[in-house]
């Protein structure tokens, strides 16, 4: 299994307990609010937010959740002020770890993440100690139930993706991040069914985890990904399937 498959995460999610698909909830209501805040209230004028209203209905958030969501970031309602930070880290087994969030308070998060780090077998790295190991791009996930796949992929390349694979039960669209918004959009309109559209960071080579060391690392990912302020971690582990069902 190479890296931390982001599909795997969204099939859990969708079967997660309240107490997770609440805090799922809170991050995409933190992204439509950043992304409303940057570039207005309109999803038709402003990609961003359109993608994040989208991947929040996918996950069934209320109409009016969203709409909340969207007017705190117009600042129509009284909200908190977000910032977007990344943090490069170091994991179990020297797996290299980037990790994205939104705070409104950058002095509690990355002590949280440092908690969390160091706890879990890591350790946080300055600027640019990782980050280099990874390319930042936009990925969509279309569930591939029923699409015939030479069909979807013209498709996914006239929308103007640049990779295109199949993982498990989902097609993986790959874009260049400025264009991961317009090309989500262009995959709906074709017909196509998106279930997440996201900015990754896409490792360039993998480091073979396995025993121990996996099964820390994956525990360690898990506690990162439950922080509140914390929107996503990629990292660049490989590891097999049977390593990552039992951590």
């Amino acid at each position: 299994m190479a890296g931390h498959s982001k599909w795997k995460q969204i099939k859990h999610y969708k079967a997660a307990t309240d107490k997770k698909r609440g805090a799922l909830f809170t991050k995409l209501i933190r992204e439509i609010t950043v992304a409303a805040k940057q570039g207005g209230g309109d999803p038709d004028g402003n990609p961003r937010l359109r993608t994040a209203i989208d991947n929040a209905k996918a996950q069934s958030m209320p109409k009016e959740n969203i709409e909340r969501a969207i007017k705190k970031g117009t600042g129509d309602l009284e909200g908190v002020d977000y910032v977007e930070v990344v943090y490069e880290a170091y994991g179990p087994g020297g797996v290299a770890i980037m990790i994205q969030a939104l705070t409104d308070n950058p002095t509690r998060t990355v002590a949280e993440v440092r908690a969390k780090l160091s706890r879990g077998g890591g350790n946080l790295g300055t600027t640019n100690s990782v980050a280099f190991m990874f390319d930042r791009k936009g990925q969509i996930f279309v569930e591939a139930g029923g699409l015939d796949e030479d069909a979807t992929m013209e498709k996914a390349l006239e929308a103007g993706a640049e990779d295109f694979v199949r993982e498990e039960d989902a097609f993986v669209i790959t874009t260049a991040p400025a264009d991961l918004h317009a090309v989500s959009q262009a995959l709906d309109k074709a017909g196509l069914k998106v279930s997440q559209a996201e900015l990754s960071w896409i490792p360039k080579s993998s480091v073979a985890v396995a025993g121990d060391a996996a099964q820390q690392l994956m525990k360690l990912i898990e506690a990162l990904e439950e922080l509140d302020d914390v929107q996503k971690v990629d990292a660049n582990f490989e590891m097999d399937e049977a390593e990552m069902a039992g951590a």
